[in-house]
């Protein structure tokens, strides 16, 4: 069964595109969010497995909708990956503190970087130039 994810961020081409790619490289985007009330309704009507969170949305924050996503539901809610265009490190400290899985850059969006995060790898930007090349170096 395919992970069924929500998008949140303020950019509607970007959340196109990200849905675009993400279904045609096998997940399911079950649905997409503005703002941070869009993403919490949206995530009780549509029990997603999974939410990718703009770190920046508009007025709010990612990290908080990252928070209420996680806390709304009475399960522990979706797993929650924070993306973004800025680099990890201009929030690194942010990131550590959310109950975020993980960090993807808008950049590295892939099907493959959300299961690596989502089975607790990290992205391939990660790990050694050796080990991307080959799994054993």
């Amino acid at each position: 069964m395919s992970t069924r994810v929500l998008i949140v961020d303020d950019n509607r081409p970007f959340l196109e595109a990200a849905r675009a790619l993400l279904e045609r490289q096998g997940l399911s985007v079950v649905g997409v969010a503005l703002t941070v009330a869009e993403a919490l309704r949206r995530a009780g009507e549509l029990q997603p497995d999974l939410a990718l969170v703009d770190i920046m949305l508009a007025e709010e924050s990612g990290f908080e909708c990252a928070r209420d996503l996680i806390e709304h539901d009475r399960d522990g809610g979706p797993a929650v990956i924070l993306i973004s265009t800025h680099a990890e490190a201009d929030f690194a400290d942010l990131i550590a503190e959310s109950p975020a899985r993980g960090f993807l850059p808008k950049s590295e969006l892939s099907a493959d970087a959300i299961r690596r995060i989502l089975n607790g790898r990290p992205p391939l930007r990660h790990l050694p130039r050796c080990a991307r090349a080959a799994p054993r170096c």
